[in-house]
């Protein structure tokens, strides 16, 4: 059985980032020999070689929660922005006691109004804003930082609008952060590049699916869902290059792995060519990886695939002894914890 389900107490359940970014811990698992080393993530380019090559996920999160009241009944209300549709209307999640008739209306705590124009066949709601603007820019003005349900209840602090953002996020488009990348540090980035390890760039826009918890019993059957990313040429001439000077591709985060091998899957010949487009790749034991030589990434939650991508890399009685060794070390957790590099 994949490593997919462990016992975590609730304390070590990070509710705010490190003091630094590249302060947090990184525990280093060796696949070759299974030697853990305990260290900080600016050691990170010590860790690696010359000629190695650091790829991140370059997205950025929108301020995509809103919260407020029905207009009519003074009711509580919260929604989760996650695609404009072709249409025009917000495609949301969203909580409420009352099961609301389409046409209601919603004022968030910003002063933003939607009207509830109907649903999807998966139950989201259609919502459409009553002011000028693309979804990014409406937001930015009126959204929260969609934290995550066990950071602060999702309640947001000001420093989280840096902080949940990655120094290098740049194409607007996520609901959650590629929280690997939240480590990073422009010294990190300049002691890579004097140790001689390049860096690349992917994107991929994280969804909801990303976090969704596996409830089949036989967790290789979980459907996953489907989310935006796109390889740029540069970034497979970087990757070629590396590979053809004998270097390693080192992904930030589950998400740039799940990019780089969707493009070597989908690619007719060779180990990646460009790509842009959904990717519904869901990886797990067994899984050739054609891309991917190691792995930054945080502490995940239980039963998610992003659990059994790790485990996949790093094989699950590796990744079950380092995740052992991280709760006996009091290691932070999530989305706002520390950090792990598989080797």
């Amino acid at each position: 059985m994949p490593f997919f389900d462990y016992t975590l107490p609730e304390h070590l359940i990070a509710q705010h980032p490190a003091t630094e970014r590249d302060a947090a811990r990184l525990l280093v698992v060796r696949r070759a020999t299974g030697a853990i080393e305990h260290r900080v993530f600016r050691d990170l380019p010590d860790l690696l070689a010359p000629g190695d090559l650091v790829v991140l996920n370059d997205t950025r999160v929108l301020p995509a929660r809103v919260v407020g009241r029905r207009e009519s009944t003074g009711g509580k209300w919260e929604g989760l922005f996650l695609r404009a549709t072709e249409a025009g209307p917000w495609e949301m999640l969203a909580q409420t006691r009352s099961y609301p008739e389409v046409g209601a209306a919603f004022v968030t705590d910003t002063g933003l109004r939607l009207v509830l124009r109907g649903r999807t066949a998966d139950r989201h709601w259609l919502m459409e804003p009553d002011a000028e603007g693309a979804p990014p820019e409406l937001l930015s003005r009126y959204g929260h930082v969609p934290l995550p349900p066990y950071i602060r209840k999702g309640q947001e602090e000001r420093a989280d609008r840096e902080r949940y953002q990655t120094v290098y996020a740049n194409a607007v488009g996520s609901v959650a952060a590629p929280t690997a990348g939240l480590h990073f540090t422009p010294a990190v980035f300049d002691a890579l590049a004097a140790r001689g390890i390049g860096t690349a760039r992917v994107t991929l826009h994280v969804g909801l699916g990303t976090f969704a918890p596996v409830k089949e019993a036989d967790p290789t059957k979980h459907v996953i869902h489907r989310e935006w990313c796109e390889v740029t040429p540069a970034a497979v001439d970087a990757v070629r290059a590396t590979k053809a000077r004998g270097g390693r591709v080192v992904a930030v985060g589950t998400t740039t792995t799940r990019t780089l091998e969707s493009a070597a899957t989908e690619a007719a010949r060779g180990f990646a060519n460009p790509f842009c487009g959904e990717t519904g790749l869901f990886i797990h034991e067994p899984f050739a990886f054609r891309v991917v030589d190691a792995l930054v990434t945080n502490f995940h939650l239980p039963r998610t695939t992003l659990l059994l991508l790790v485990g996949a890399l790093a094989g699950s009685e590796r990744l079950r002894a380092a995740y052992a060794e991280a709760v006996a070390r009091e290691y932070r957790f999530f989305s706002y914890g520390d950090a792990m590099l598989v080797l």
